[in-house]
């Protein structure tokens, strides 16, 4: 075995990824889950469970120790939430809570990889020629992207082993927000949003992965990276791939911007304050953003980081799989 690793969100789509390209590495995985969390996922894998209250340092503190975990992959969170409070409990309060019993706790960490993301920058204008850089200022326009900076902000200062990534739309086998967008276009409909140009970016989710394997095998500290495969895509590009694999051809239509703000908030308001619709008005500012294009030039270079699928590659798998799965 090459070490112990803590994978927190684990029965998410990302922590599910996480946990099988771990697995394949030789580690020694352990799931943090909620006991209302849906595990069904993951009976397939050979892996420990553990469920972290992160409201309680002390206790994060005791299972660190008893655990002794040599690695720390933080990937929980939550993309969806009703209030601003609501997001910077769970995504900036706790990975403050987490950092700190890792910090505290007698056990000798290798690694601390915090998933952040690309929204906690934020986009820029679609004429900027500059992709978005590490040290770009921060411009989030989201409670879910000003959370994640926060949560950044929190680990500076903190003395950890630590490597933040920030992947930008992360897409793969089992995501689920994305996925809406392929059923949409496999019933051949091809909505869009106003009719501004965009620059989007994408990750696949098996590159995320080989990113935080680089990560944690690094000698590096204290690093922050942007993610992406590398390539910048305009706003039809997903579509056009998608039809391509299906063999589909849709009806293409752009709805004007005011129309979906009143449909996003009109959905708001109808899911009340314990759920967040799909099609919320936090989602449609992210969806409506002119410029994704971020720069991979330092991960490259300092972590060896190589991306092996583009989009097409990426979405011709993810499809495959959708569809040999009757999601589609």
């Amino acid at each position: 075995m090459k070490g112990k690793v803590l994978v927190t969100g684990a029965s998410g789509f990302i922590g599910y990824h996480l946990i099988d390209g771990l697995l394949r590495e030789g580690y020694e995985v352990y799931a943090a889950v909620r006991p209302s969390s849906d595990i069904t996922q993951l009976k397939s894998f050979k892996l420990g469970y553990t469920n972290i209250d992160f409201t309680n340092v002390e206790a994060i503190k005791r299972d660190l120790e008893e655990k002794q975990y040599d690695y720390i992959v933080h990937a929980a969170g939550t993309t969806k939430a009703a209030t601003e409070a609501e997001y910077n409990d769970i995504n900036a309060g706790y990975t403050l809570n987490l950092a700190k019993a890792a910090a505290e706790a007698n056990i000798q960490l290798k690694k601390f990889v915090f998933i952040s993301s690309l929204a906690a920058l934020g986009p820029r204008y679609y004429e900027d020629p500059v992709p978005i850089r590490e040290l770009s200022l921060p411009l989030p326009i989201t409670r879910y992207g000003k959370s994640k900076l926060l949560a950044e902000d929190h680990l500076k200062d903190i003395q950890l082993p630590l490597i933040t990534l920030r992947p930008t739309a992360v897409y793969g086998p089992r995501e689920k927000d994305i996925f809406l967008m392929f059923k949409t276009l496999s019933k051949g409909f091809e909505p869009y949003i106003g009719r501004k140009k965009q620059i989007l970016t994408f990750v696949y989710v098996t590159d995320l992965v080989k990113a935080v394997v680089l990560a944690m095998q690094s000698n590096l500290v204290n690093k922050t990276y942007n993610l992406s495969d590398g390539k910048a895509y305009s706003r039809y590009a997903l579509a056009d791939i998608t039809k391509k694999v299906l063999g589909k051809k849709t009806f293409k239509l752009h709805v004007p911007l005011p129309i979906v703000k009143v449909i996003a908030g009109t959905l708001e308001k109808m899911a009340g304050e314990k759920k967040t619709p799909a099609l919320n008005v936090e989602k449609l500012q992210e969806l409506t953003a002119e410029n994704w294009n971020c720069s991979i030039e330092n991960i490259t270079k300092e972590l060896g980081f190589a991306p092996v699928y583009d989009l097409e590659k990426g979405l011709t798998e993810t499809l495959h799989w959708y569809k040999d799965n009757k999601w589609l």
